[in-house]
């Protein structure tokens, strides 16, 4: 018989690696079609580069505000249930046991079974047993505002410096192609890593990830030539 050994599930990445690619692919896709439509209204480099750096700061600024608010009001729900759990622990233990094996019977396994096992674990770890099989709160999926809130800054700086660099190294004729075609590439390379780091093929990801990105840098590009016209 072959030794047991701990497997790493893919599932356990679901948390970090979901901030990082929706901040890493903001940070690409704002900054990018901020810059473009700050040089089709026919701005000057610096003032594209000033334009850059600041949508920078903001955006990761706004990305670890919002990850940390939306994901304090999943801890706290979190914690307002197992809470509420735990009284009912106290209050009544064998009502909630017998709570905990009918959720084993709706997954199929015998009514008897079901009871002697929701027994064994409740013993071991009543609220944790609870928390896992009746309110789907595990390890895995346990809020972290704080570590969702810099993972989303980080990425997001990240993202946003790669059209700023485009910028730097980019002639002022060719600004708006350069920053496109090279936003455009790092946003493929972004949903390959995505989709490499989740387990899933790379074409689909890739695709959607480019796609989007070239509408929202091509429709602010478009806004800002309309309204750089006009002004």
């Amino acid at each position: 018989m072959s030794r047991l050994h701990r497997e790493n599930h893919l599932v356990e990445r679901i948390g970090w690696l979901r901030a990082a690619v929706l901040g890493a692919n903001d940070g690409i896709i704002s900054t990018a079609s901020l810059i473009l439509g700050v040089a089709s209204a026919s701005a000057s480099q610096s003032d594209v580069l000033l334009t850059g750096v600041a949508g920078l700061v903001a955006g990761a600024m706004s990305m670890a505000a919002g990850e940390y608010v939306s994901v304090s009001s999943q801890s706290d729900t979190e914690h307002a249930d197992l809470a509420r759990e735990k009284q009912e622990l106290a209050d009544d233990p064998v009502f909630e046991r017998e709570e905990l094996a009918q959720v084993y019977v709706a997954r199929g396994v015998e009514a008897e079974l079901a009871r002697e096992v929701a027994k064994q674990l409740m013993a071991k770890d009543a609220l944790g047993a609870h928390a896992r099989d009746e309110l789907g709160i595990s390890e895995i999926t346990t809020a972290r505002p704080v570590q969702a809130a810099l993972a989303s800054a980080a990425t997001f700086s990240v993202g946003a410096a790669a059209p700023l660099v485009l910028v730097l190294v980019s002639p002022s004729s060719a600004l708006i192609p350069v920053v496109s075609a090279g936003s455009l590439l790092f946003l493929a390379l972004l949903g390959a890593i995505g989709a490499k780091a989740g387990g899933a093929g790379l074409l689909k990801p890739t695709i959607r990830v480019t796609f989007w990105g070239a509408f929202a840098m091509a429709l602010t590009a478009g806004i800002g030539a309309v309204f750089g016209k006009v002004v």
